[in-house]
């Protein structure tokens, strides 16, 4: 999976980028480790190994735990940054709301609409701040938002409903979320904090959720690993490549994330990758796609 995943990114980096093989391999690792996210959650709750609560509260406290070891040394000569109580909210509504979703969606599904959602709202708040579109950007734009109305249209093969809202709303969060890190100095020690200030959020769902309280060794495995791996680590080694990437370059490798989902999905769980996936995917993907293109441009 991280050979396929280097070898789409390599495609979406343009031509004759001075990017070496190090970075490459680390943007793919940390790619993989985001698509494994949402591989692990539905391997979980697809099966019923564990409650979606009880997912999020065990990914959160991994995420913590080892985020927490990765910067104890720093911790013990220096003291610990402020918290950012916006950042800690945002990724609070992210855990949650992404595993609730995937109690009905498919891997790739999922995937689409939380990165198409994550993009939308990162261009939605530069319209906002006063940054001007070209003809082109708003064409890709409607294309993308096409794509992503196109999959969830009633028929036969269109995903849950509320799964994919409740998804939608995930990747909201984790564009706000995002955006609220761009001027953090230490970016892994303030997703250190967040992590830890969202444990007793995550823990206060699964309370009020406790009727639903259903866990296994495999479940408590998948999210802990899901918390722990391929979103603590996976968090550190993304930021190691950022510090090689451009806003443009960091946006754009992110389009390959629901399709190293998809393929985990379908790897791993069998699931169907249908045409109506495959047509909202080549929507989506290929409009945010003409957007950065075009912010590429007239940032040179």
């Amino acid at each position: 999976m991280v050979k396929k995943s280097h070898a789409i990114i390599a495609l979406l980096l343009p031509q004759g980028s001075p990017l070496n093989a190090k970075i490459i391999g680390l943007t793919a690792l940390a790619m993989t480790a985001f698509a494994a996210n949402s591989v692990l959650c539905r391997l979980a709750l697809g099966a019923g190994l564990i409650d979606a609560a009880s997912f999020a509260s065990i990914r959160v406290v991994a995420g913590a735990i080892v985020l927490a070891l990765l910067m104890a040394p720093r911790w013990r000569n220096k003291p610990r940054a402020p918290t950012d109580w916006r950042a800690v909210a945002t990724l609070f509504i992210y855990m949650a709301f992404f595993s609730f979703a995937y109690i009905s969606l498919s891997a790739g599904t999922g995937a689409l609409i939380l990165f198409g959602a994550v993009q939308l709202t990162m261009f939605a708040v530069a319209l906002r701040s006063g940054e001007r579109f070209s003809v082109v950007s708003w064409v890709g734009l409607s294309t993308a938002l096409a794509g992503l109305v196109y999959l969830v249209s009633p028929g036969i093969t269109a995903p849950d409903l509320v799964g994919a809202l409740l998804m939608a709303v995930a990747g909201i969060a984790w564009g706000v979320y995002s955006l609220l890190g761009r001027g953090v100095t230490a970016p892994l020690e303030a997703t250190a904090n967040n992590f830890i200030c969202c444990v007793p959020l995550v823990l206060i769902v699964s309370v009020l959720f406790m009727s639903d309280f259903a866990t296994t060794i495999p479940g408590l495995a998948l999210a802990a690993i899901s918390g722990g791996i391929t979103s603590g680590i996976g968090y550190a080694i993304w930021y190691q490549a950022l510090k090689a990437l451009s806003a443009t370059h960091a946006a754009t490798v992110q389009l390959s994330v629901p399709a190293i989902a998809a393929l985990g999905g379908l790897v791993f769980m069998s699931e169907d990758v249908t045409v109506r996936l495959l047509i909202a995917s080549a929507a989506t993907l290929s409009g945010v796609w003409i957007v950065l293109a075009q912010r590429a441009e007239s940032d040179r």
